[in-house]
């Protein structure tokens, strides 16, 4: 629930129903959910943000669970929209041209300028005029709970946060870091294995030997790059934009920009924290495969002031604040609401059971496959 109000703050796509459209796929106090939203709702997370930056493909089968995840989100997506586009129309809510302007200005002068607003569009996949279409129905569900209750977060109030949180505001040691990646995880090496044309009856020994083989054949290839980059260090923001798979920052030259040791999985934050700045790593291995490191600077731990973070403080205790509202009001909505799921696959009773029964298969499969560390050598998870 949390997660879909965040949504609907962050970045509300209210539908207009209708009582009688042929893809009806859920009805909400009998206005309609189609399919063609669903799908288009789909494309939209599917294709933008981390999946996108991953390169995952998310085909539509119910047999596939990330499908089912995202299934399950979107479907409770759109019924929370389409109960507060109801409320937002009883309530003849509407925002105008200037409101609109005006909050596009202070989200600029936040971010610094309008070169680097568009370049944070462009890196989310997100248009222009699809922006401003999400803006103004954000701005809408605000005026519904101002409507609701009216507050503001004082000074004081932000004081008492800062004093109470302290912690919060207190940073570790932080080192930035560029890696390369080869990917290399055993359970996903043998599920491609299995995938392959005559391979599905492979017995528990052979499929062992493939495994074992491609880890070593992608470690080896790993210890190839880092031989590379170790005789040619300003070559490494080159060989990541090449070599790396690690998609997100590989065009980025494996910058993973500041990191607390705790941000990191074990083996990858202890090696980074015991590099000095512009060494290169050996080969280190973690579940996602084997890494090489470069480490480029460094920041000792500290505290921000509460004139620096006050009015961070104070934007977020409004969000709380709207949250509480927001959720109390989803909740009415829907307790009042008749809610018919037309087509049953849409029903979150049957996704979430659906999805409960994968989580279970994927569990057995884990625990039936007991894969040796690799390579010989290589640091442990």
């Amino acid at each position: 629930m949390k997660r879909v109000l965040v949504t609907m703050l962050a970045s509300v796509f209210l539908f207009t129903g209708c009582s009688m459209c042929k893809d009806t796929i859920i009805k909400v106090n009998n206005v309609s959910i189609t399919k063609s939203q669903f799908d288009k709702q789909f494309e939209k997370e599917a294709s933008s943000g981390m999946l996108a930056q991953m390169n995952i493909k998310i085909p539509q089968d119910d047999n596939n669970f990330m499908y089912l995840m995202l299934k399950d989100r979107i479907v409770n997506e759109l019924t929370v929209k389409s109960l507060l586009d109801q409320e937002i129309a009883k309530r003849h809510i509407k925002v105008t041209k200037a409101d609109v302007n005006n909050e596009l200005k202070s989200m600029i002068d936040k971010i610094g300028s309008k070169e680097q607003f568009n370049e944070q569009l462009k890196r989310f996949g997100v248009s222009n005029e699809e922006f401003m279409k999400d803006l103004e129905e954000e701005l809408k569900v605000k005026k519904l709970i101002g409507m609701i209750s009216n507050f503001k977060v004082s000074d004081t109030e932000a004081q008492v946060f800062y004093n109470k949180n302290s912690k919060m505001f207190t940073y570790p040691d932080k080192v930035r870091a560029s890696h390369i990646l080869i990917m290399a995880n055993p359970l996903e090496i043998q599920r491609q294995i299995l995938s392959k044309p005559g391979n599905k009856n492979l017995s528990e020994d052979v499929l062992k030997e493939k495994v074992v083989a491609e880890m070593q054949a992608r470690y080896q290839k790993a210890q190839d790059i880092q031989v590379s980059v170790k005789n040619l260090p300003d070559n490494f923001e080159k060989l990541a934009r090449e070599k790396s798979e690690d998609v997100s920052t590989a065009k980025k030259g494996g910058d993973l920009g500041f990191f607390a040791q705790a941000d990191m999985v074990e083996p990858f934050a202890k090696q980074a924290f015991s590099q000095q700045p512009n060494t290169i790593s050996p080969v280190i291995q973690t579940p996602y495969g084997f890494h090489i490191i470069k480490v480029t600077d460094r920041i000792a731990a500290g505290k921000a002031p509460f004139a620096k973070v006050k009015e961070q403080i104070k934007v977020h205790l409004q969000a709380e604040k709207q949250m509480s509202v927001l959720e109390k009001l989803v909740v009415q909505l829907k307790s009042e609401a008749k809610i018919e799921y037309v087509d049953e696959s849409y029903n979150p009773v049957n996704i979430q059971a659906k999805l409960k029964e994968m989580a279970k298969e994927k569990q057995q499969a884990a625990e039936a496959v007991s894969p040796e560390k690799f390579p010989a050598g290589a640091q442990k998870k």
